[in-house]
């Protein structure tokens, strides 16, 4: 499942961080990758130990902790914290799919079930830069408003196409679910946002209670915490 988040951060948090990354001290992106990533990957990352990137990362947590759709949709048990990326002059990202276990916060280790883009720059601001994901369905090429963020499963093959003009900054980072299967995730936000688009209509009749019922059962029976 690939599903787009609208407006998890606002306009003014997209220009205070863009105008604080705008003095940052980029590495190579490499240093963060694998063999089989360093092998195709081009671009610039915040380190991850620096202080802006834990500033501005713990901002975006925020942002998420107050989003629903993010945790309809995630069911997140834990995260890798927020990382920083810059793409320009024909930087890019080759094919690729994200290492199945990464290390989280407090030294834990945790399994990448979900993958996440936040999009820091309008889609005009550069060409090219696209996130191509493949699935079963064919390849998704994903450029979203800034403040916008993709999520979409690790498991996934994927790329960024080369900036040719501009820069495309983004931040990104790993979840955990508490439901590991990517179509019960599915099953879960589908029944979810059923239920309140019937509250909002019927209020809580015994209807919504009893498929209110049903879908924390299912959570009951699948979430791993």
């Amino acid at each position: 499942m690939m599903l787009h988040i609208p407006a998890v951060l606002s306009g003014a948090q997209v220009s205070a961080m863009r105008a604080r990354l705008g003095h940052a001290d980029w590495v190579d992106g490499r240093a963060t990758v694998g063999d089989q990533g360093a092998r195709v990957k081009r671009n610039r990352q915040l380190p991850a130990a620096c202080a802006l990137a834990q500033e501005l990362g713990a901002e975006i947590t925020a942002a998420l902790a107050a989003n629903p759709l993010y945790f309809a949709a995630a069911l997140p048990l834990r995260a890798v914290p927020p990382l920083f990326n810059s793409y320009a002059g024909g930087e890019h990202y080759g094919a690729h799919v994200d290492g199945a276990v990464r290390a989280a916060a407090g030294g834990q280790s945790l399994r990448t079930d979900l993958s996440a883009t936040l999009f820091l720059t309008e889609p005009g601001e550069y060409d090219g830069g696209e996130l191509v994901v493949s699935d079963t369905y064919g390849e998704h090429a994903v450029k979203l408003a800034a403040g916008d963020m993709i999520l979409y499963p690790a498991s996934s093959v994927h790329r960024v196409e080369p900036v040719s003009r501009g820069e495309r900054v983004c931040a990104f980072f790993w979840i955990q679910s508490m439901v590991r299967d990517d179509a019960r995730r599915a099953m879960l936000l589908e029944l979810d946002r059923t239920i309140t688009r019937l509250r909002a209509r019927l209020g809580d009749c015994e209807d919504t209670v009893s498929l209110t019922s049903q879908y924390h059962n299912l959570l009951r029976m699948w979430a791993e915490t």
